[in-house]
């Protein structure tokens, strides 16, 4: 049969990383492509402990569930959100099948097909991918080191009228960077003047390398105006496979995105929900938080010593305060779809940067993890990248 697929679907493009992921599946290759937390930093027994206890109660673990998400969790999660200042009620809260379904899910009952949505540029390419099956019309803003430039995104919500602005403001995919505290302040005075709803997507805001640094959310400081709704996930900071994500609005979104994911999936994993409702009440994971920061700058000072003893003067880089990512600016005529075909033939991976842009992509751009590999596997990494990019700057 020859299916006649949706004009969404026709316009979905598949995701690089993911691509770039099946490519390096069960092969030699050293990959700093993927998002990829860092395995052997997994709480493992502390997480084998939590499923125990859960089996041990009795069998409802393994029942359907609330949509909105086992109780105690959201209690839990609640609790945590208050010490950032982000005050909330359960029933203001949602769990989510990872963040990835909460920017799916927000997106499912604000936007409409054609409705338009502000974004940062470069930005978070899965969210591109949930735009773009919705039919939106994604429309980039500048940014620089400090975040959104504000005097653009005024400028573009005057134009456009957009219903969404989707933002990733503490150590953001794939930049690394961090919204300076104006420039949040001046988004949100934007919000309230022309009634423009916020999705601050923070799966990297626990990720800082300096313990004492204070990156206050949106959401924390639109209070209870509701012009924000907050996404995070366990994802980066426990692990992905468990696949749970919370989502934070008023009681008016948090119902609609119910409603949404009674469609799409009815509800999260109990089974995972009730482990990782152990996990909080019996593990510091304050502290695992910052053992795995603190091993997370590590790795970042030694993929940038690798780099920098490069000697290169026309690459460029911000160093990140926090997150996963090193954002490389390479020569303007390279471009970094082409290198990472080379790069691939001796067995290493990176993103190329185009796969970030909403509009006008950058080429000459390269995303690197730093969190999956360590050691001599990324020194090795590193070697077999600069020898890739050297013969394309020679040709330069």
């Amino acid at each position: 049969m020859e299916y006649r697929f949706s004009n969404n679907v026709q316009r979905l493009q598949s995701s690089a990383v993911r691509d770039i992921l099946k490519l390096t599946q069960g092969k030699e290759i050293i990959s700093f492509a993927g998002g990829l937390p860092a395995e052997e930093l997994f709480p493992l027994e502390a997480i084998q402990d939590a499923a125990e206890r859960v089996f041990r109660t009795g069998k409802n673990s393994l029942q359907y569930g609330l949509t909105e998400g086992f109780l105690p969790l959201r209690e839990q999660l609640c609790a945590r959100m208050a010490q950032k200042n982000m005050h909330v009620a359960p029933d203001e809260m949602i769990v989510t099948t990872g963040s990835q379904q909460a920017i799916d899910l927000v997106t499912r009952i604000l936007m409409n097909p054609g409705d338009v949505v502000l974004v940062e540029n470069p930005t978070y390419l899965a969210s591109l991918q949930v735009f773009n099956l919705s039919g939106l019309t994604v429309v980039p803003v500048e940014s620089d080191k400090d975040g959104m430039i504000i005097e653009e995104a005024e400028r573009l919500m005057k134009l456009h009228k957009p219903k969404m602005v989707y933002v990733v403001p503490t150590f953001g995919n794939p930049t690394g960077r961090v919204w300076s505290l104006e420039r949040r302040k001046g988004l949100l005075e934007l919000s309230h003047r022309f009634g423009v709803a916020i999705l601050e997507d923070d799966p990297y805001g626990e990720i800082k390398f300096d313990p004492n640094a204070n990156y206050p959310t949106l959401f924390s400081l639109d209070g209870k105006a509701g012009h924000v709704i907050y996404t995070s996930t366990f994802s980066k900071t426990v692990a992905p496979a468990l696949r749970t994500g919370w989502a934070i609005g008023n009681r008016e979104v948090i119902s609609n995105m119910a409603k949404a994911k009674q469609a799409a999936d009815l509800h999260s994993s109990t089974l995972d929900q009730q482990t990782l409702d152990q996990l909080l009440q019996h593990f510091p994971l304050d502290d695992h938080i910052r053992t795995i920061s603190k091993a997370y700058g590590e790795r970042l000072q030694q993929m940038q010593s690798l780099l920098k003893k490069q000697g290169w003067s026309d690459v460029k880089w911000v160093e990140p305060k926090g997150g996963m990512f090193l954002w490389l600016e390479l020569p303007e005529a390279l471009d970094s779809e082409a290198l990472l075909r080379a790069a691939v033939q001796k067995n290493v991976a990176f993103v190329p940067g185009a796969s970030f842009y909403a509009a006008d992509p950058q080429r000459n751009k390269a995303r690197l993890n730093f969190t999956y590999t360590t050691g001599e596997r990324m020194a090795t990494g590193i070697t077999r990248f600069a020898e890739t990019l050297n013969e394309f700057l020679a040709r330069c």
